[in-house]
């Protein structure tokens, strides 16, 4: 069994767009015509220019190569050029064509990814959402009150999610996140924060775990300051407090708060991953399938962390092929703790993919299909390209006054 074949594709993710403006798939095909899906999370360049790396990757390190050889595959993209360093573009794109790999392994012997990755854990993974607006854009109007500025609003969708079965829901009120963080928290975005915990607290009570998202953007201080005011209402966790390049500077806000520290979104490798443990910047880690560098390198930054005894909760902020490899390494994972979900993946969401994700009652349901379990519906991709030229997400580029 050999890679013979490559293709990508960019489609436009529909409205609301939920998990993001697009997403870039790849599928791989060997010359037994066995294919392979995976997704690649690249934010730093234009989504074309991220099909054009993954063509030329998989032409120079994957072409005629045995895909059972993942980790002489990885190695050879890793060390390309006499680099042997993470580099978050190589690693967002030799993760999607990783992820394709162990989707035609688990094809080839008829398998679930996660059974050949150590086999099943878990029966179910509990599951949360981010609080989005009930109807309407992702982006709405930010004068006008809506679900990501308006404490009474976010409490109401609280209450629909954990009716509909979530245990966890999470919201990022803090502020405006800039080229120029960290920055300290002006005391409008500490009163919001404490305001948003606090009412979601008294709208869903015990009944559902509160995750507090920030974008790192805040210094050391006012990492501080800001736990301080979120504390009293228990969150499960303080995401991303400060940068991600210093885990040193994390590492002080984690050993002043209780609140857990979550960190990872923006991390690859389990190089960036171990100076995260090693400083104890972090108890649950954020690792994205779609960038970290595939399953098997987030398989082993989990095992590291199970040493630490450091949870995982992978993150999702991308499309259906992400949310499947997210859900293989939860499964087969003994220190997982909770999966990122879109929603209850269903609806525009899923219209990519001549696939389902089983969600029940808070819990994604382990699929049983062979590899990834899920294949790209061509007719609707072909139809819905992205044609902008947005990256898949960006920052604000003024510095945050008072």
């Amino acid at each position: 069994m050999r890679l013979s074949q490559i293709e990508t594709f960019t489609v436009a993710n529909p409205p609301p767009r939920h998990g993001g403006r697009y997403f870039i798939f790849v599928r791989l095909t060997t010359t037994c015509g066995i294919t392979g899906v995976g997704e690649i999370y690249n934010a730093t360049f234009s989504p074309q220019l991220c099909e054009a790396m993954a063509q030329e990757m998989f032409a120079r390190h994957f072409l005629d190569s045995d895909p059972c050889h993942i980790e002489r595959l990885w190695r050879r993209v890793y060390s390309a050029g006499f680099t042997q360093r993470p580099d978050v573009t190589v690693s967002g794109v030799l993760s999607g064509l990783e992820m394709a790999c162990w989707d035609i392994l688990g094809k080839a012997y008829d398998k679930p990814v996660y059974e050949l990755l150590g086999g099943k854990v878990h029966e179910r993974l509990r599951s949360y959402t981010y609080l989005y607006p009930s109807a309407g854009d992702v982006y709405p109007d930010p004068t006008q009150p809506n679900v990501y500025n308006n404490a009474a609003l976010a409490a109401e969708v609280a209450v629909q999610r954990v009716e509909q079965g979530f245990t966890a829901v999470k919201f990022d009120p803090a502020g405006p996140y800039t080229i120029y963080d960290g920055h300290q928290p002006r005391m409008a975005d500490l009163a919001l924060s404490a305001d948003f915990c606090r009412t979601i607290r008294a709208a869903v009570g015990t009944q559902a775990d509160l995750l507090f998202g920030t974008h790192g953007q805040f210094t050391v201080s006012g990492a501080k300051r800001l736990a301080r005011c979120i504390e009293p209402y228990d969150p499960l966790w303080f995401e991303e407090p400060v940068p991600p390049e210093s885990p040193e500077a994390m590492a002080e806000v984690a050993h002043y708060t209780a609140i857990p520290i979550a960190t990872g979104e923006r991390l690859c490798t389990k190089y960036e991953f171990a100076r995260v443990l090693e400083t104890r910047a972090a108890s649950i880690l954020q690792m994205n399938l779609g960038r970290v560098g595939g399953l098997l390198e987030a398989k082993k930054i989990a095992a590291m962390a199970e040493t630490k005894q450091v949870q995982i909760a992978p993150h999702l902020y991308c499309g259906p092929g992400v949310a499947a490899a997210n859900i293989h390494l939860a499964t087969c994972s003994p220190n997982f703790l909770i999966l990122e979900s879109i929603g209850t993946f269903d609806g525009p969401y899923m219209a990519m993919v001549n696939s389902h994700i089983a969600w029940e009652d808070g819990y994604v349901i382990p699929p049983t299909l062979p590899g990834l379990g899920i294949e790209l519906d061509d007719a609707y991709i072909a139809q819905h390209p992205y044609v902008g030229d947005e990256l898949h997400l960006t920052m604000t580029d003024q510095p945050v006054l008072p």
